[in-house]
């Protein structure tokens, strides 16, 4: 048994790299958040700014930047942007 992340290629798996974590890969809830939104495809799931844009997990619809927790959510967003960004309103 080791204590490896194992990452899935599911959509929205638990332990995705797209949250704030601390250096022990924690999540680090004490910061204000200000680096945080969340996911307009699978909504509620929090999700890094800065972790989504440096893996390519955002899209810009009409002005406005879109973040994603998974690589999944990319492509749901882009079947219907309208409808997801609507989500975040």
């Amino acid at each position: 048994m080791t204590n490896e992340t194992q990452t899935t290629s599911s959509c929205c798996s638990t332990g995705s790299a797209s949250t704030a974590a601390t250096g022990n890969g924690r999540e680090n809830l004490l910061d204000g958040g200000s680096d945080m939104t969340t996911c307009p495809v699978m909504v509620g799931n929090p999700v890094s700014k800065k972790a989504a844009e440096a893996t390519g997990l955002f899209r810009d619809y009409e002005g406005q930047r879109y973040y994603f927790c998974c690589a999944g959510c990319g492509p749901a967003f882009d079947s219907d942007p309208a409808k997801y960004a609507a989500n975040m309103a």
